[in-house]
């Protein structure tokens, strides 16, 4: 058994001020379901199982989040009513087994595995001048509280956790307190089953708070400890579209700050986007207003942008280039290949040394499927060509500026086809070239 037995993620939140029909976990950040993010936390623990509490949409959340971790010791409880975190944690109560038990939330996807990795410490063990303790929470000093429960400490703000208030029971005094509850907390083996059965719905809200079980372990002489995070951003419960935004420019900017360190240049960070996984290669270039979706991969010592959009299914052989105002999808781009302007190019196959000249469309889909282009190595695509696929165009074959070679087609290898639509001229490129 590693350091945490169970990690209990609650996933149930219906998220109705985001006004979206989307269970709120499912919510994309970055190329992926807000809710990846927290499983990443809970799984960099080791734990020996996580739980998700699901309720909205709960099997499309279960389909997520095991389609993305398909081999994890996942398993899920259903929370039917929304009545509270307490509630939801005794949803969980079953799957939970030996071990300390972590609580987590499936819209903060910017807390750090290592932040988390210290809360389990400061409860198995303490802090300086501390033994453990049978919980441990996170706080933070907040210039905005978001509605989390204000931390009420004994004989003032250095003083013991005393208790947990929420912020619509909070008195006007209470509520200017800075220090706030995330929410996040650290139990020793046992005691989640022993206090939620304590709970009452005695409050503002009439839920089952959480927070109840650390104030009723206060009360029973049981000290709780509290880890205090530095940054407020990592802090971030998304409840509003608003919220949604904030966590992606921060998640964004760690992606990026990633990349940077290993050698990926990017020239305007604060006009790139590139999703969560996307693999990009040392010595690469980026260049301003560029998006690189997830599932894309880009080698080394390419140059993307400006303007350029890299979605789904690109791959980049080192040493390639996509340029200004240059889509791509579903499409390989092979060593030293350049697209550099204008260009569409989707469902493609293009080889090594290939010039696709400005304007280039490969025409993909037909209004019911999709279909594929094959490019040959050294070809050069005129500018203003249109390609409707199916086509397949052969090593070292050209075609003239703006022709339009129809579905079906079949470019031989050297061969120059011109006009609208387009056919072959008599003998192949080198010939041609020369008259």
């Amino acid at each position: 058994m590693g350091a945490v037995g169970t990690v209990v993620i609650l996933a149930a939140g219906q998220g109705t001020r985001m006004k979206s029909e989307c269970p709120k976990v499912l919510h994309s950040i970055c190329g992926r379901p807000m809710v990846a993010y927290v499983v990443d936390q809970a799984l960099s623990l080791d734990p020996d199982r996580v739980v998700l509490v699901v309720g909205k949409g709960a099997e499309d959340v279960k389909n997520a989040v095991l389609a993305a971790f398909p081999q994890a010791p996942i398993e899920f409880a259903i929370q039917e009513e929304q009545l509270g975190t307490g509630h939801a944690v005794r949803c969980a109560i079953e799957h939970v087994g030996p071990g300390p038990t972590l609580i987590l939330y499936g819209d903060m996807p910017l807390l750090r595995p290592e932040t988390l990795r210290d809360l389990v410490r400061v409860q198995v063990e303490g802090g300086p001048g501390e033994s453990g303790a049978l919980s441990a929470l996170l706080t933070v000093n907040a210039q905005d509280p978001r509605g989390f429960g204000r931390i009420l400490r004994q004989g003032g703000p250095d003083g013991a956790l005393e208790r947990i208030v929420e912020e619509r029971d909070a008195s006007p005094a209470e509520r200017a307190i800075k220090e706030v509850n995330v929410g996040v907390y650290a139990f020793r083996e046992g005691i989640l089953a022993e206090y939620l059965p304590r709970l009452s719905r005695e409050n503002a809200q009439g839920e089952y708070y959480l927070t109840d079980v650390a104030s009723a372990l206060v009360s029973d002489g049981h000290p709780v400890l509290a880890l205090q995070l530095a940054n407020e951003s990592d802090a971030i419960g998304i409840n509003t579209l608003e919220q949604l935004s904030e966590a992606r420019a921060g998640l964004q900017a760690r992606i990026l700050a990633e990349h940077l360190a290993a050698g990926v240049h990017i020239e305007d960070p604060a006009t790139t986007y590139i999703d969560w996984g996307v693999e990009i290669g040392q010595g690469t270039k980026i260049f301003p207003c560029t998006m690189i979706r997830a599932g894309a991969r880009v080698g080394r010592d390419c140059e993307v942008g400006p303007f350029s959009h890299l979605r789904t299914g690109t791959v980049l052989e080192d040493g390639s280039h996509v340029g200004n105002f240059t889509e791509t999808k579903n499409a390989s781009l092979g060593t030293g290949t350049k697209a550099k302007h204008l260009s569409y190019l989707g469902d493609v196959e293009i080889g090594s040394k290939v010039n696709v000249g400005a304007g280039t469309i490969v025409a993909n889909y037909d209004g019911k499927l999709k279909h594929k282009t094959q490019i040959g190595d050294r070809a050069f695509i005129g500018s203003g060509s249109v390609l409707i696929a199916p086509t397949r165009i052969g090593k070292g074959a050209l075609t003239g500026g703006g022709a339009v070679v129809t579905r079906g087609s079949e470019i031989a290898d050297g061969e120059v086809w011109v006009g609208v639509p387009a056919r072959p001229l008599s003998g192949d490129r080198e010939s041609s070239s020369t008259e």
